[in-house]
């Protein structure tokens, strides 16, 4: 079963197209046949959930000029240039000098080569899209903002252009939430935990997104406004036996098959959170809060987790322990369509060369490797409270982990790895973990990972995205790392 998103993934595409506005007049039909190179294009772009913004043909510097209001209105996320033929870098200057976002050039020809026997200067224009892609590109550095990425290739037919066009638009999904995200931060941060603090500015500085201060009290209003016959937590209810399973207890004494209570609490705590993040028009979520031992606030706020993982799955990052940086990375994974679940290392085994990886929740459970379980659990270690636990391991294959760490200037940096998930017996007690395996062993994986400073937690995506990551980091200005696999 699949949990479908609370939001359709869109993004603002502005497509630029370059020539020279001196061959329109020596070639008869040049310009028809570049303006229908450039609707190739927007029609691919169709195909990946974004709005795509036409400026249309600049071939000379003043065209340059009168298309930057019209791109700055449109609040591009990324941009592709359209180098349909040969065009003079006076027609990308002003455009690359003042935009913010990622400017790609696309250069994608309508033949995969040139009919020399009857070759004709017509025909080597209709496919002259790399001839200036050099002189862009030197245009880009000199004005101070390279561009973001080339992609070359055919115009039809070529699956690895089409492959980066598509990765592109993902990226652009990322760049569109998070530079305009509303981010609830409740409770407070784990006084142990050094490595959690996050100053809710530095976050609007350096992706955008703005930090909503919210109080566990807003929740608790909708939470005593539901009755236990209340319809909707019926609905919840059902959906969580369904989507679940609820095995027996094996060898953990803290676990239980789950309760009648647990389930119901679960499922209230799990409409009134959707409740109020409706209410206060979120985008992610994360928190911390213990409240008075046998207080029905602490009841509630230590019962999310349920709540959380279906919230997660349908693209609406969540995550306790007050960690905002893994909530923005967790974003940034389901944006790119690949997970994003609340992630820690657990034992390592070395009989295997694999390390446990996983988290108590919330968890992304579209990248579960089967049915997940729900299992009471007496007692949630090293926090307070008790109640349902979530407990699956993802699917097996590539994965990626992002972990947003924080330098000694007090930005942000992204750590990125890569590795496998793999079959192997994980521990049944109500949480979620899979067998990580890394190159060249895990000993000097985990070693290279903690040197370059990450935060506790990660987000667990499936397939290996570091690549993507690494675009989306440069995107904003964030300085990043990929561990090496060898």
């Amino acid at each position: 079963m699949e949990i479908k998103r609370r939001k359709p993934l869109t993004a603002n595409v502005v497509v630029i197209s370059v020539g020279l506005d001196t061959y329109w007049k020596q070639f008869d039909g040049l310009l028809d046949e570049m303006n229908s190179k450039t609707k190739k294009l927007v029609e691919k772009l169709g195909n990946y959930n974004v709005k795509t913004i036409d400026i249309g043909m600049v071939d000379n510097a003043q065209a340059a000029y009168d298309a930057l209001p019209k791109i700055k209105a449109a609040d591009p996320d990324i941009i592709f240039v359209d180098m349909v033929t040969y065009a003079t870098s006076n027609t990308f200057g002003a455009i690359i000098r003042d935009v913010k976002c990622p400017v790609i050039l696309v250069a994608l020809q309508p033949l995969a080569a040139m009919d020399y026997a009857h070759g004709t200067t017509f025909m080597q224009l209709c496919n002259d899209d790399f001839c200036s892609v050099p002189e862009f590109t030197g245009v880009a550095v000199r004005m101070g903002n390279p561009v973001a990425d080339i992609i070359i290739g055919k115009l039809e037919g070529d699956k690895a252009a089409d492959e980066k066009i598509e990765q592109w638009c993902k990226i652009a999904h990322v760049i569109h939430d998070l530079r305009k995200a509303r981010l609830g931060h409740m409770g407070h941060v784990l006084e142990a935990m050094l490595d959690m603090h996050t100053d809710p500015a530095a976050v609007t500085s350096e992706f955008g997104a703005h930090v909503v201060q919210c109080e566990p009290d807003e929740i608790m209003s909708e939470f005593t406004a539901l009755a236990d016959d209340n319809a909707e937590v019926k609905a919840m209810s059902e959906r969580i036996l369904e989507f679940f399973e609820t095995p027996d207890p094996v060898s953990d004494p803290i676990t239980t098959r789950l309760t009648d209570a647990d389930l119901l609490m679960a499922a209230k705590a799990g409409v009134a959170l959707e409740k109020f993040i409706t209410k206060k028009k979120l985008d992610g979520f994360a928190y911390y809060y213990e409240a008075q031992e046998g207080s029905d606030m602490r009841r509630l706020v230590t019962n999310f987790i349920v709540g959380n993982s279906l919230l997660t799955a349908a693209g609406f990052p969540m995550c306790g322990e007050f960690d905002i940086k893994t909530c923005i990375a967790m974003l940034i994974m389901d944006r790119l369509e690949i997970g994003g679940s609340f992630a820690e290392f657990h034992p390592i085994d070395f009989e295997m060369d694999t390390i446990l990886v996983g988290h108590d929740g919330p968890h992304h459970l579209n990248i579960a490797d089967c049915k997940p379980n729900i299992r009471s659990l007496k007692k949630y270690h090293g926090k307070p409270g008790s109640g349902a636990g979530v407990e699956f391991n993802i699917k097996t294959g590539p994965i990626t982990m992002l972990s947003i760490g924080v330098n000694d200037k007090g930005r942000f940096k992204f750590i990125i790895g890569e590795g496998e998930s793999v079959k192997g017996p994980i521990p049944p007690t109500g949480n979620t973990n899979t067998h990580g395996k890394f190159l060249p062993d895990v000993r000097t994986f985990l070693t290279r990972w903690c040197m370059e400073g990450p935060t506790h937690h990660f987000a667990l995506g499936i397939g290996h995205h570091a690549k993507s990551i690494a675009k989306v980091a440069e995107a904003f200005g964030i300085e990043y790392v990929i561990i090496p696999k060898d």
